[in-house]
């Protein structure tokens, strides 16, 4: 009877701690959004599994002026991970035989006149290894012998997009984001930005609104999306299931082609797709990429093996460059260690 009653105990005990541990991570995210120091936290979290949400927060403001609160729906600037709808909407004219990753950007941009242009290779804009740094300057390295992020690569691939499709970037965008169900997802303008909240510059945690965005028509490529955590969502389940790309677009997309650093993912250089990282942290492999300016930042992360998506926007920029992304790092931490992951 006693060893009877020990298992009970035991199995009672454990029934009790289980959900607790399952649930962890939800204790750990709300405490970390609440604290204000040594920032505070203005934005959503999302994170979901297998299509359903696991945790959803709004917290702070639309509006530090106005005080009011975010709701979960709100939209938000993604910035840099506008940049992976680029390298999507590229890959579909690929995928359409319109485009070829090898040619020289010569062969879609006449209009180029340098002598790079007949050198540099779509496939290095899209992985950052062309060594633009301006229209008008010689190349920083020999392309495809060293990795340079910036805008230029996204917007000279939205110019491919237009010449060889015969659309505008925005028609494109919006075309796609129809057919994945994104209803809140859009190409930003200054005529129309829907229930997009307002930037924040913070410094030493005073709030300071972007009155005037730096988005315009040329570098909607590279920031111009303006999404919802839900949205960003769809956009996950649909982009790594295959559901937009066939597997040999997705397959080029995914695959590192070059290394780099970023601190969200790590001190160490990490792999590098079309316009999105390939990171092993924690023994978790994991697609993700990262989003700042103009009073906004995000992150936006995908675990294949658990179907997990890890969704942080945030409508403030810090102004200490050590605290850009620090939410963004933590949320991602707590979560690759937490239940959810199947280790």
């Amino acid at each position: 009877m006693l060893t009877n009653f020990k298992l009970l105990t035991f199995a009672l005990l454990f029934s009790f701690f289980t959900p607790f541990a399952q649930t962890n991570y939800i204790f750990e995210i709300d405490s970390l959004i609440s604290v204000k120091e040594p920032r505070i936290f203005n934005g959503v979290v999302l994170i979901t599994k297998n299509g359903k949400p696991q945790y959803s927060r709004a917290h702070g403001f639309k509006d530090i002026t106005h005080q009011t609160p975010l709701q979960f729906t709100d939209q938000f600037e993604i910035m840099s991970n506008t940049k992976q709808i680029t390298a999507v909407l590229l890959l579909k004219e690929v995928e359409k035989g319109k485009v070829d990753l090898k040619f020289p950007i010569k062969s879609y941009l006449p209009n180029l006149t340098q002598p790079w242009a007949e050198k540099v290779t779509v496939h290095q804009l899209l992985n950052h290894t062309h060594g633009i740094t301006d229209l008008e300057k010689p190349l920083l390295f020999e392309p495809g012998t060293d990795f340079k992020y910036g805008n230029l690569s996204n917007i000279l691939l939205g110019k491919i997009i237009e010449n060889v499709s015969g659309q505008s970037y925005k028609q494109l965008a919006t075309e796609l984001f129809q057919q994945l169900g994104m209803k809140d997802t859009f190409c930003y303008s200054k005529e129309n930005k829907g229930k997009l909240v307002t930037g924040h510059m913070v410094n030493n945690n005073v709030f300071s609104t972007v009155d005037e965005s730096f988005i315009n028509d040329e570098n909607l490529p590279a920031d111009g999306v303006i999404t919802t955590a839900k949205d960003l969502s769809i956009w996950n389940n649909q982009l790594h299931k295959n559901k937009i790309l066939n597997f040999s677009s997705y397959r080029l997309m995914t695959t590192p082609s070059v290394m780099s650093q970023h601190d969200v993912f790590g001190k160490e250089k990490r792999g590098y797709g079309y316009n999105i990282r390939i990171v092993n942290d924690e023994n978790v492999q994991y697609f993700g990429h990262t989003g700042l300016g103009d009073g906004f930042a995000s992150l936006n992360i995908y675990i294949p093996e658990s179907d997990i998506s890890i969704i942080v926007l945030e409508n403030q920029m810090n102004e200490n460059s050590d605290l850009y992304y620090y939410f963004e790092t933590e949320i991602k931490n707590i979560i690759l260690k937490s239940d959810l992951i199947k280790k």
